[in-house]
């Protein structure tokens, strides 16, 4: 298939006229009907705007058979995915962690930990930025704005929080509490980030060790887990 075919399926597939595609390309619509007909051949810059316009390589214009690559229903090249603009690609590539220690961490009503013995499933090139980092599940409702009760969440015990970070911390009255961490001169607050109305935790110099169990820098919400 000649690039003046191309051009009569690029046309026939996207339902565009010789006048809307000559447009899309910067020439005239008679330009295009000499592209047609075999007469010229579309410069660089006219194919490039129209495999940009349509999201299709500059090959499906040029190469012979190439708009047969095209899925007439889709628009898509046969055999791909529909993928948004912007979106990246998946990469098929994971790694487990231990879902261990301290189990269930609360982020709602402070309680004990509680001990689970499995593994969870993350992104390998998520757990090669975290080595030492566990997954903890979540139960309350304190921080469902962003982490949904029963996700599991990735902690890193090696990473300190910023202020506004995802914190999972231990008093030496509470235990696996998941808060916002902020943090001044005299004073610590855990807030929340929850749909529900909860108090936020302030902490004095006089108030006790608050000891930093890590940092949440990845989670799964329940209903995505597999």
């Amino acid at each position: 298939m000649p690039i003046s075919d191309n051009i009569k399926k690029l046309r026939q597939i996207f339902d565009v006229t010789q006048d809307e595609l000559g447009e899309i390309a910067g020439v005239t619509g008679n330009a295009v009907s000499q592209w047609e007909n075999g007469r010229s051949e579309p410069r660089m810059g006219a194919i490039e705007r129209m495999a940009a316009c349509y999201q299709i390589s500059k090959s499906h214009l040029i190469e012979d058979g190439g708009m047969d690559q095209i899925d007439p229903v889709s628009k898509k090249p046969k055999g791909s995915s529909y993928m948004p603009a912007g979106a990246m690609p998946v990469v098929a590539s994971s790694a487990t962690v231990p879902l261990l220690t301290l189990g269930r961490v609360h982020a709602g009503s402070l309680a004990d930990e509680e001990e689970v013995a499995h593994r969870v499933e993350v992104p390998a090139s998520v757990c090669a930025g975290h080595p030492r980092a566990f997954a903890l599940e979540v139960e309350g409702d304190c921080m469902n704005r962003v982490i949904p009760e029963g996700s599991h969440v990735l902690v890193d015990p090696d990473r300190q929080p910023a202020n506004g970070s995802i914190a999972v911390v231990e008093t030496e009255d509470y235990r696996a509490v998941m808060r916002r961490w902020y943090k001044g001169s005299t004073k610590l607050m855990l807030s929340a980030d929850s749909f529900e109305d909860y108090e936020d935790m302030i902490f004095g110099m006089d108030d006790g060790p608050v000891r930093v169990i890590g940092t949440v820098v990845w989670f799964q919400a329940a209903d995505e887990m597999e």
